[in-house]
């Protein structure tokens, strides 16, 4: 039998302050690599490689599909408003103009605006959410010559009409392996590699797209499958750092304790860093992980107001974070405080009460954001369209902020530098530093070096 070729293509060439490892395709090639071995399939990174590149590899390798991968919109980041669609639009359109091969888009951006992106794009398919099985069904029925239009998030044209089916089917144990290549650059550039401990998010912050992307259902991966992931890092590519990509790692206690066990029974000299609620932690799971390698965690804490806390739809209140921080420090773990300055029901007086209480946290960096990304589906896009900031008519691809009224955003830098607190703005430059620090061969999160 003749091997059938697909492409993957990850399009994201954004890398500040570090490029990162393109994980969602690394899981798609393992998992079809498994079950489809009359298949020869590759992966091109535009984080690696030129347009030219790409050209001359879809000439050389003639592929039966291609797989694109969008993984942001733009860099949700006040200050530049950067959106990456027409880079993705470039991309697409070097697919369509050097081959016939069906074109089939995925990754995170395209799961939060299925039918603008596919409408934007013209693919001949795409899949939003999770992909592994939906990818695979897609491909066996079009090998057979009856496309399957009833695959879980799937997108496609009926007619003039763009449908989006619905997602009722969740995979719990995916394999990973990685692409030496690849490992080698981003170890080299990033100092880190992502891998996941479960996917889907139970909160409900009003601006977040976690549930968009994976689901409100929390399901928790094999922890066997993932130590024998960090030990085939660890053993064949001397990778002693990864990161959790979890929405929130502590979401499941029992799970994460479970799975810390297991790391510190294998023995393996592996440190990671993660995303974490400064909720339900105690000072014990923070020392455990600890033992298990954390050694770095980054909280989406996004305000120290209560009352703007409540108003974002967090489910933690400012004494939690503080106690939290100190349970930090106690276990020997760094940690840093992601903050959103001017969000829904922003004041002056909130954010005077953050910086205020910034004080009370010893040891940390701020990462404050100015305003809010608006994204269609979110409990942020219902509030603004109410208060008229945005139309039904606006598509929200390219980037619009929720900005509150009646703040003085010309003064936030200054007010942040009373507190005696490290606050670290986007518009910082703080991509050099890290590069320079990669450069001394130092691996990991970084960040802590940008404390007072």
């Amino acid at each position: 039998m003749q091997k059938k070729k697909l492409l993957f293509v990850s399009a994201n060439r954004y890398a500040n302050p570090y490029p990162v490892y393109p994980l969602g395709i690394s899981y798609l090639y393992t998992y079809l690599r498994e079950r489809l071995p009359h298949y020869e399939i590759r992966i091109f990174d535009f984080n690696l490689h030129t347009p030219d590149a790409f050209r001359d590899t879809l000439l050389e390798f003639l592929p039966d599909y291609v797989g694109l991968s969008l993984r942001n919109v733009d860099d949700v980041n006040f200050y530049s408003q950067e959106s990456f669609i027409n880079g993705y639009k470039m991309i697409a359109d070097i697919v369509r103009q050097t081959t016939t091969a069906p074109l089939i888009i995925g990754g995170s951006a395209f799961s939060i605006y299925p039918h603008d992106l596919f409408a934007f794009f013209s693919p001949d398919y795409g899949i939003h959410g999770e992909g592994e099985e939906s990818l695979y069904n897609l491909l066996i029925s079009l090998d057979g010559g009856n496309p399957d239009f009833t695959i879980d998030g799937l997108v496609y044209r009926a007619g003039n009409e763009i449908k989006i089916n619905g997602r009722k089917h969740f995979i719990k144990t995916p394999d990973l392996d990685f692409d030496t290549g690849l490992l080698n650059f981003y170890w080299d550039k990033a100092g880190m590699v992502n891998v996941q401990t479960k996917r889907g998010c139970p909160y409900n912050c009003i601006y977040c797209t976690y549930p968009l992307i994976e689901g409100h259902n929390v399901r928790t991966l094999d922890p066997d499958k993932i130590v024998q992931t960090l030990r085939q890092l660890y053993e064949k590519h001397k990778i002693d750092y990864v990161f959790f990509t979890d929405s929130v790692f502590n979401i499941s206690n029992s799970f994460n304790i479970e799975l810390a066990r297991k790391m510190i029974d294998s023995k393996l000299p592996m440190h990671w860093g993660a995303y974490f609620s400064p909720h339900n932690l105690t000072l014990e799971n923070l020392k455990l992980f600890a033992e298990a390698g954390l050694t770095h965690i980054e909280f989406g804490t996004e305000s120290l107001s209560d009352t703007t806390l409540k108003k974002y739809g967090k489910h933690f209140n400012v004494d939690e974070v503080v106690r939290v921080s100190d349970y930090c420090n106690q276990a020997g773990i760094y940690f840093c405080h992601f903050m959103i300055i001017g969000g829904y029901g922003e004041t002056e007086e909130t954010i005077n009460e953050s910086f205020e209480n910034c004080q009370r946290i010893e040891n940390t960096v701020f990462f404050p954001f100015i305003g809010m990304r608006i994204y269609p589906g979110t409990v942020l896009h219902k509030l603004a369209l109410e208060q008229g900031m945005v139309a039904n008519t606006d598509n929200l691809l390219e980037p619009v902020y929720y900005i509150a009224p009646g703040i003085n955003y010309d003064t936030l830098k200054e007010r942040a530098e009373k507190t005696g607190r490290r606050w670290v703005f986007p518009d910082e430059d703080v991509a050099t530093v890290m590069n320079r620090m990669r450069k001394r061969k130092r691996k990991g999160s970084l960040w802590h070096h940008l404390k007072k």
